[in-house]
């Protein structure tokens, strides 16, 4: 019976592949979309749709790589999230996180951990828009060097 009981029971490290799996979906999204790409037949219809279906696939897997790259990053600031949280519930504890998908992933996992699953509603309200965010990307922005001239 206690067999059966052991088997029931997530260990440690399958509740770790799982938060693996859980945070870096968009990695293994583009990862999935990245082999797809490379599958397709195109050189059948001509050798030259191979070039465009490369440089696709490489982007693809070039940006599943930099976002499985940043595993160390999410789980400190997981911590960090963690560590936060159990002084007492912000709001404005989350509001960075909530700007890209990735972290919006960090901030739902770190309120089901905690138990305030019903709070991220709430917490939508940092999220920005599409149309806001292609317009902060496009915006140009002036750049100011200031040297202190005591240090030269």
């Amino acid at each position: 019976m206690l067999f059966i009981v052991q088997l029931l029971k997530p260990s440690q490290e399958l509740l770790r592949l799982a938060r693996f799996i859980y945070l870096n979906i968009y990695a293994f999204l583009l990862l999935i979309l990245g082999l797809v790409v490379l599958g397709i037949p195109l050189f059948k219809i001509t050798v030259f749709l191979c070039i465009p279906q490369f440089i696709i696939a490489t982007i693809l897997l070039q940006n599943s790589y930099r976002l499985f790259s940043t595993w160390e990053d999410k789980k400190r600031k997981y911590a960090l999230l963690m560590a936060k949280t159990k002084k007492g519930y912000s709001a404005e504890t989350f509001k960075v996180f909530m700007k890209a998908p990735c972290g919006r992933i960090l901030v739902k996992a770190v309120l089901n951990d905690i138990g305030l699953k019903h709070k991220y509603k709430e917490l939508l309200k940092f999220k920005e828009s599409l149309l806001i965010l292609i317009k902060k990307n496009f915006a140009t922005v002036e750049t100011n060097i200031y040297i202190n001239e005591s240090f030269l």
